[in-house]
């Protein structure tokens, strides 16, 4: 391993683009390393940390501190049971449980659902990264994957053995031609049905493992439906028009209706409820073992075949008991809830 490098510039231009672009481009930087560096506040200018956003002029000097190399890290197997929906030569569909990190990164090398994939033999395609982007050590680890679930949201992925698949896959989802629905308990009650939430996501400038609704964020869109109102939450059913880091929990959040459960996008959680129904809030969450948001349908053509392929995940054991308080017992029907409570029903 080597120490830290500060590489230090002058610029020669009378005015350059934002900031992470400018990196990028003359640091042989892919676009998000550029934006990790800057927001680690390793890009100084003029003596103080710089933002993403900021223009240069002409005789600015920027200074970078560059990380320690590490030795190239390589997947290693790893023996961990995963519910496989549909396998064939080219997909396969899993039903991902809570807890499950997708892909190695730092703190889960060798635990994660790709580790699982390699254990069982799996081949993935290479091609994991979008054209035009650098290729790197960050993007290996990351084999077959078009699409990604948060540690602690369950439910479906699709995931490309094949390169033709990756790409194919990739631009489905590019052009909003894969159609994922997710299933969530959300605190409150939505006001309209279907409720279109339209805000920019951002990374929180000092927390970079949070997200936050910015002007200047990337466009993020997710539609609202109410599958069922109980005392102190609704059963929502969440269809994706862009696909964010976060993007259901920030949005959920930010319209006063955060998920049950979410650590990190509370809102306040249970205290929110006031008055009698207090208690039963607190029971809810008390049963809550995770945010409880699921993965509960995916669709997309095969990307050989142009066949409609179309999967369901059933509402997650793990999340029962406290579905089970929020609406009643003898409302929800086991092992077939979200078909029960008829969630399903706008795919027909």
């Amino acid at each position: 391993m080597t120490g830290p490098v500060v590489l230090s510039f002058c610029v020669t231009a009378d005015a350059t683009e934002r900031l992470d672009r400018f990196l990028a481009d003359q640091l042989s930087l892919s676009r998000t390393q550029a934006a990790r560096l800057v927001a680690e506040g390793a890009v100084v200018v003029g003596g103080s940390p710089a933002r993403a956003s900021r223009l240069l002029k002409r005789r600015e000097t920027v200074s970078v501190t560059m990380p320690a190399s590490e030795p190239p890290r390589h997947l290693v197997p790893a023996h961990i049971p995963l519910e496989i929906v549909y396998e064939d030569e080219h997909i396969l569909v899993i039903n991902k449980p809570a807890g499950l990190v997708v892909h190695p990164a730092p703190g889960h090398w060798d635990d994660t659902l790709i580790n699982a994939l390699i254990g069982r033999g799996v081949t993935l395609a290479e091609a994991s990264r979008r054209p035009g982007v650098e290729a790197s050590e960050a993007a290996a680890m990351r084999p077959g994957l078009v699409h990604r679930l948060d540690r602690d949201t369950s439910g479906l992925m699709v995931v490309a053995k094949t390169d033709l698949a990756h790409r194919r896959l990739g631009h489905a989802i590019a052009h909003r031609r894969v159609k994922r629905t997710y299933a969530a308990l959300a605190w409150g009650h939505l006001d309209a049905s279907p409720t279109e939430i339209d805000a920019p996501i951002a990374r929180h400038p000092q927390d970079r493992k949070r997200m936050v609704i910015r002007d200047d964020g990337r466009a993020a869109r997710t539609d609202a439906f109410v599958i069922a109102r109980f005392g102190v939450c609704d059963l929502l059913r969440l269809e994706l028009h862009t696909g964010r880091t976060h993007q259901i929990r920030v949005h959920l959040e930010h319209i006063g209706h955060p998920i049950v459960g979410d650590p990190v996008y509370a809102g306040g959680g249970s205290r929110r409820i006031q008055g009698i129904a207090r208690g039963l809030a607190d029971r809810i969450e008390r049963a809550t073992p995770r945010q409880a948001l699921h993965a509960a349908g995916l669709a997309f053509r095969h990307p050989e075949s142009g066949q409609p392929m179309h999967f369901r995940a059933e509402w997650p054991a793990d999340l029962e008991a406290a579905l089970r308080l929020a609406a009643g017992p003898e409302v929800v029907a086991p092992q077939h809830t979200l078909a029960y409570l008829r969630f399903y029903d706008r795919d027909a």
